[in-house]
């Protein structure tokens, strides 16, 4: 690693430890807004929409980090810090019935409503449309990455390695939103 990256590293780590929440949140503002980029650039949109990609950095920051902060606290209370493999299992089930549904709905509501703007009769229809399938296709893909997370990883590196994960998702969900808006257009 060179002495740059080193250094940044170590400079995280420490913002890490003497301010875990505000370094999640940040963190998963970032990578929000450059798997927006990403996402605007894969989609052929030829000129980068500020509006949309500032409304994604703050649901990074303002939702994404500190709810993922707090649930993984949570579920190491709730379990104790256990890592075997039954408890594992159950914080898994347990995400994937919870945060799951609700992160992917929050999504539809705030992309739909917020970022597109659209009236909810609009946005319902999407997520009655959408909804499912995304569902289904985030509890083939999600249940992976929490039993890594869970099993694997400090309590402190949850929610990062989880926004890291979490920006090829956000790929995937940019680019199906995406798609359906040009379709209807």
């Amino acid at each position: 690693m060179s002495s740059v990256a080193k250094k940044g590293w170590n400079l995280y780590m420490i913002q890490l430890q003497h301010h875990p929440l505000r370094t999640k949140a940040i963190t998963a503002g970032v990578l929000s807004g450059i798997s927006d980029s990403v996402a605007q650039k894969m989609s052929g949109i030829q000129r980068l929409q500020l509006r949309r990609l500032v409304l994604k950095v703050l649901f990074g920051v303002a939702y994404l980090g500190p709810f993922g902060h707090f649930l993984h606290k949570l579920l190491d209370s709730i379990f104790k810090g256990k890592r075997d493999s039954k408890t594992v299992a159950k914080k898994v089930l347990l995400e994937q019935l919870t945060s799951s549904p609700w992160n992917n709905m929050l999504f539809f509501l705030y992309y739909g409503l917020i970022v597109e703007k659209r009236p909810w009769p609009q946005v319902k229809n999407k997520i009655v449309k959408e909804y499912p399938s995304v569902q289904m296709t985030s509890w083939m893909f999600w249940p992976v990455v929490g039993w890594i997370n869970h099993r694997y990883l400090p309590l402190q590196f949850r929610v990062i390695f989880h926004s890291l994960v979490a920006f090829c998702w956000g790929l995937f969900l940019n680019l199906r939103a995406r798609s359906m808006t040009l379709i209807k257009q």
